[in-house]
């Protein structure tokens, strides 16, 4: 099945008019036609069904014939990540966990971190189309970058850790996480977490974790946090 997404639309329309570059998409390189049939999602846990009625290079047309609230899943995750040196390893990120399931993204900045600007529109993209071609109907809301101190000040509910380096008393991920909760990870860039910022979490109720014996890149260490909680949560 091929997923296609448009945020804007909703059980009560209709019909659905494609852009341009999607239309082109569907008619010539997919090699749909009228009558044929699409799917598509707004990215909120609906699924579309529709019928092509106009199949045109640049202005694809299809009528609605069904709509789905799709089940979300048992669990919530936020992962809160600090932006990489090298920007495709955190874009390989964003790809893999919403692959894997991830409900919110936080890009921190922290003291060690060497790159403080994020590419949100590049990364909007990143995420739809990892949910298109894991044919997921929810997309990850990705939030703004925030300085480590301010976020530390969000009022966050939930279970909360923070998975750091520091040689200090930790506990294994795996045993930490509760199934059919929400969890908040806290991963920190390639020179890791300050001290004082894992005092600072701490101090705001996030729990030391660690996610393994070996030392891990920080989009490595994301992935294993985010399978971790997947894994967790398998029925």
């Amino acid at each position: 099945m091929q997923l296609f997404y448009n945020q804007h639309l909703t059980p009560s329309d209709s019909d659905i008019q494609f852009t341009k570059d999607e239309s082109r998409h569907i008619v010539k390189v997919l090699r749909k036609s009228v009558d044929d049939t699409l799917h598509i999602t707004n990215g909120k846990g609906w699924l579309f069904q529709a019928q092509i009625t106009v199949a045109d290079l640049k202005n694809c047309v299809a009528v609605i014939q069904s709509s789905e609230l799709q089940p979300a899943r048992s669990y919530q995750l936020h992962l809160v990540v600090a932006p990489t040196k090298m920007n495709d390893r955190y874009e390989w990120f964003l790809e893999k966990a919403t692959e894997i399931g991830v409900d919110t993204i936080t890009p921190v900045i922290c003291d060690n971190s060497e790159r403080r600007v994020i590419k949100a529109e590049r990364y909007e993209k990143i995420l739809q189309s990892a949910m298109k071609q894991s044919l997921n109907c929810y997309l990850p809301v990705l939030n703004e970058a925030i300085p480590f101190k301010e976020f530390m000040q969000q009022p966050i509910a939930g279970d909360l850790f923070i998975a750091h380096c520091e040689d200090t008393n930790r506990i294994s991920l795996k045993q930490a996480l509760i199934p059919n909760g929400h969890t908040t990870i806290l991963i920190g860039p390639e020179g890791d977490f300050s001290t004082e910022e894992i005092a600072q979490a701490i101090s705001n109720n996030y729990q030391p974790v660690t996610l393994g014996d070996s030392r891990l890149r920080t989009e490595t260490a994301a992935i294993v946090a985010c399978h971790s909680v997947a894994f967790v949560n398998q029925s």
